[in-house]
């Protein structure tokens, strides 16, 4: 390894406009990669680890966030002094970027082999069949199945995973010398998320780059990381090698963060049979596609939910699982089999038979954001079922600030707006405002999916509480086995629509006996020393 950093940050500081929680986003930090070297970038949000990553882009959003102090050298260069015609040429060339998101960071309206190309067309004269040559040979250096096909592909046509690796093609095309990854695998599902992350290691190590991946999860950081960097409120509060951090973390936060990560181990639960609360017989959804073909999202699917209990549905996206949430709520019709609450088929009933039962039924939707009005206040948000049932709004309010309470937030955040608060404290929100209808059934879809591991550690600890104080069946859809196996009494795992393993959680999560199970257990992220 060469002693000379291809990056070297030196007490950097990056400040935040006027009014913010704090003056800088980025206090002093100093970090350092060297070729074939990998360093995370760990800690939460709002620690300002993305916030390194776009100083070195160079995409600060100027004049509002600018930095105030330090220097960022790659080869030797200050980034900082460069201007944005010299920045753009080695963006791409020289420094390659994966985005969390790669459906907002992919045009939707531009074929995948275009998008690729342009990074070619933007940095070299070549004719148009050899750029094509080239994004095919990219797309199939990622592993993407038939690249022929894909290439001519919008991004909408592609899985999340399939995407991201569209997204490394084209940051990987003119083999940079940095590779910035920032957050890549947060949305994905398990399995997915560790072919990501052994592909990136892998074509890191192949091509000798240097490698900052940001993160906020510990478990993806024992699969990648050499060296670790911990982030707090903009701070750098911990550096070493990753081993030494992981096993031996000297900062109170840096443990804090280790703790959070759900451990994965299912307790074998003894519990008396309660009633059945929730009964899944033979569900069946299929939708009609074009030329008179159908997708079968469900097939033949049988449950069962009993009160005071969790049953974790897991699988990966497309599996189906939050198919069967929203059939259970009634967003969505079955097409066959029934469902069942205390034995009545909930299904087959019209807006007025079913009235009576949705208060009883509520959903905890997986984005807490897009799940309330931005125009409402939180406290027309979460009275305003109870109100609709024929509560007054004078105690409909005072429920609403109990609820508030239960959840860990303020009676004065009845007054507020949705976008006043974090996203682990609108997931909060979302729990009161289900809870105000006083249901006997939850249905949680993906709830903690896109929080912070220690936000997401409150929240499962909020659900536990809930169940156990309300006595409710909670129907919990989630694509992480390890929050699985702390939430869940009973585990179903779902694949292509179909059901392929149900039972006990510590029988499932320990003793899998499908293949598929199998494959899951085994792409969960582990920490070594904690599964010695």
């Amino acid at each position: 390894m060469a002693s000379e950093p291809v990056l070297a940050v030196e007490d950097l500081s990056i400040a935040l406009p006027p009014g913010g929680d704090r003056a800088l986003a980025v206090e002093g930090v100093s970090l350092a990669i060297r070729p074939g070297e990998a360093l995370c970038v760990v800690g939460e949000s709002g620690s300002g680890k993305s916030m390194i990553a776009n100083a070195v882009m160079g995409l600060l959003p100027r004049p509002h966030v600018r930095p105030t102090a330090g220097r960022i050298l790659f080869e030797g260069r200050d980034l900082l002094d460069l201007s944005e015609a010299a920045l753009r040429e080695l963006r791409g060339r020289r420094i390659g970027m994966i985005f969390q998101e790669p459906m907002t960071a992919l045009n939707p309206i531009m074929r995948i082999g275009d998008q690729i190309a342009e990074v070619y067309q933007s940095h070299m004269r070549i004719g148009r069949r050899e750029c094509r040559e080239r994004v095919l040979a990219d797309l199939a250096d990622v592993g993407l199945p038939d690249p022929a096909r894909l290439i001519d592909s919008y991004p909408f046509r592609l899985s999340g995973g399939q995407r991201q690796r569209v997204m490394i093609a084209a940051a990987l095309a003119l083999e940079p010398a940095l590779l910035i990854a920032d957050e890549p695998t947060t949305a994905l599902d398990v399995t997915t998320q560790a072919q990501i992350l052994k592909l990136v290691r892998d074509l890191q190590r192949r091509r000798g780059m240097a490698l900052l991946f940001i993160t906020h999860d510990f478990g993806v950081v024992a699969e990648v990381a050499d060296r670790v960097a911990v982030m707090q409120r903009g701070r750098l509060v911990e550096e070493g090698p990753a081993r030494d951090v992981l096993d031996r973390p000297s900062h109170p936060y840096t443990r804090q963060l280790i703790a959070a990560i759900p451990h994965g181990r299912p307790a074998e639960r003894c519990q008396a049979e309660a009633p059945v609360l929730l009964e899944l017989d033979r569900l069946g959804k299929t939708y009609p596609l074009p030329k008179g073909r159908t997708f079968t999202a469900l097939n033949d699917v049988s449950l069962m939910l009993r009160k005071g209990e969790t049953l974790g549905i897991v699988g990966e996206s497309g599996s189906g699982k939050s198919t069967i949430g929203r059939c259970v709520v009634g967003l969505t019709q079955p097409t066959s089999g029934r469902v069942l609450f205390e034995g009545v088929d909930i299904s087959k009933l019209n807006a007025r038979g079913m009235k009576p039962y949705r208060g009883r039924i509520q959903m905890v939707f997986q984005d807490p954001y897009a799940s309330l009005n931005p125009r409402h206040r939180i406290g027309t948000a979460v009275t305003t079922g109870m109100v609709m049932q024929g509560v007054p709004r004078a105690k409909a309010r005072e429920r609403a600030a109990e609820l508030l309470a239960l959840v860990g937030l303020g009676a004065e955040a009845l007054d507020r707006y949705p976008h006043e608060f974090s996203g682990g404290q609108r997931q909060r929100i979302g729990i009161a405002r289900a809870l105000a209808m006083e249901p006997d059934l939850l249905v949680a879809d993906e709830p903690v999916s896109a929080l912070d591991v220690s936000v997401q550690a409150q929240v499962l600890e909020l659900f536990a509480e809930v169940r156990r104080k309300f006595d409710l069946g909670l129907l919990f859809i989630t694509h992480d086995l390890r929050v699985a196996a702390q939430m869940c009494d009973r585990v179903a795992v779902m694949r292509a629509g179909e059901l392929v393993e149900y039972g006990e959680a510590a029988e499932v999560l320990h003793r899998p006996r499908h293949a598929y199970t199998q494959a899951l257990v085994a792409a969960v992220p582990k920490l070594e020393a904690e599964f010695a």
